[in-house]
C-alpha cells in the first residue's frame, strides 16, 4: 500500500503519537512495529496503536461525564502523592470544562499493551528492512531463531498491577473514575473480574479488537465490549494469586529436602571412604547407618 510505504519511509506514526514520528523502542531508531501475529491471533505491543481515531477517548468520556459535556484530552500528566513524590504519569486525562474554560471534572484513561519476548528488532525487523526479499524467502522451519511473542503474565503483574496500585489508588481516594483501554487478547489473560453496574463502577475496562477491512486492506480498532468493575475487587483479582493445594507444596518441599539430605550423605561417604580398606565392608555398613 502506498500510504504504508510512506509511513515506513518517513518513520511516521499513523495512530496519533504525541509527535508525528514513531517512537516505539527508540526515538532515533524506532522499531516501527505496533502489532505482531501470535499464531493466528494478533497482539498489540504498542499503546499508541490503541489511539486510532481516538475512539478510546470517546468511550472513556461516555463513562466519565454526562452526555453533552464539553471535554478534551491532556496526555502524559504527572501524578504526585501527598509528599510530592511522583506516582507516575497518567497516559491520558480527560477534562470536562464549562463555557468559561474552567475544569469541572476529570477522569483517568490508562492504555495497556503487552510486553514481547524475543529479539524482535535484531532478529526480525532489521533484516526485513535491510533486504525484504531475502527475509521473506527465509526457511523459518529450519531456523533456530526464537519467534517473538507476547508475555501477558509479565505485562499484567509488572506493568498493569503497579499502575493500578500507585496511580489508581490516588484517583480512587479522589473519587474519580478510571478507564483502562486494552486489547482483547490481553484482557482475556486476566482473571475473571467481578462486574458491577455501570452507575456504581470505579473502572471501565474498554476492550478493543482489530478488525480487517477488506476495502481499506487494513486493520481498524473496534470496541469489543466494556466491563465495569469496582477498584479494590479488580485489583485483588489481578494481584492476589489463588492458592493451589498446600499438600502439593509440602510434597515438593519434601522431595527437595530428600535430595539435599541424600546429597549430603553421598558427600560424607566420599570424604571418608577412600581411606577404607577394600576388605572391610562392615565398616561401610557402619558408616551408612550413621
Amino acid at each position: 500500500m502506498d500510504d504504508a510505504a510512506r509511513y515506513r519511509r518517513n518513520r511516521l506514526c499513523p495512530y496519533n503519537n504525541k509527535v508525528p514520528n514513531c517512537t516505539k523502542d527508540s526515538v532515533t531508531d524506532p522499531l516501527g512495529v505496533c502489532t505482531i501475529f501470535h499464531g493466528e491471533n494478533l497482539a498489540i505491543i504498542c499503546p499508541v496503536r490503541l489511539r486510532q481515531d481516538w475512539i478510546i477517548a470517546e468511550h472513556a468520556a461516555a463513562f466519565f461525564f454526562p452526555k453533552g459535556t464539553r471535554w478534551t484530552t491532556l496526555v502524559e500528566v504527572r501524578l504526585k502523592d501527598k509528599d510530592g513524590k511522583s506516582a507516575g504519569n497518567i497516559d491520558v486525562v480527560l477534562v470536562a470544562y464549562d463555557e468559561k474554560g474552567t475544569i469541572i471534572d476529570f477522569g483517568s484513561l490508562e492504555i495497556q499493551t503487552v510486553y514481547i519476548s524475543g529479539t524482535l528488532r535484531k532478529t526480525f525487523f532489521k533484516p526485513l528492512m535491510e533486504n525484504r526479499m531475502e527475509y521473506l524467502s527465509t526457511d523459518w522451519g529450519s531456523s533456530r531463531k526464537k519467534n517473538p511473542g507476547p508475555d501477558y503474565l509479565s505485562s499484567s503483574r509488572k506493568r498493569l498491577a503497579p499502575q493500578l496500585i500507585f496511580k489508581g489508588g490516588i484517583l480512587k481516594a479522589w473519587n474519580r473514575k478510571q478507564a483502562v483501554a486494552v486489547h482483547r487478547a490481553f484482557y482475556e489473560t486476566l482473571p475473571e473480574l467481578p462486574e458491577v453496574p455501570e452507575e456504581s463502577a470505579d473502572i471501565a475496562w474498554l476492550i478493543y479488537d482489530l478488525k480487517f477491512d477488506e476495502i481499506q486492506q487494513r486493520y481498524n480498532l473496534v470496541l469489543a465490549r466494556t466491563v465495569y468493575t469496582g477498584f479494590k475487587p479488580a485489583l485483588d483479582k489481578i494481584t492476589i494469586s489463588e492458592p493451589g493445594r498446600v499438600d502439593d507444596f509440602i510434597a515438593n518441599l519434601q522431595s527437595k529436602l530428600d535430595a539435599k539430605l541424600e546429597g549430603a550423605n553421598v558427600a560424607h561417604l566420599a570424604d571418608v571412604s577412600p581411606d577404607l580398606p577394600a576388605d572391610e565392608p562392615d565398616v561401610i555398613d557402619k558408616l551408612e547407618n550413621l
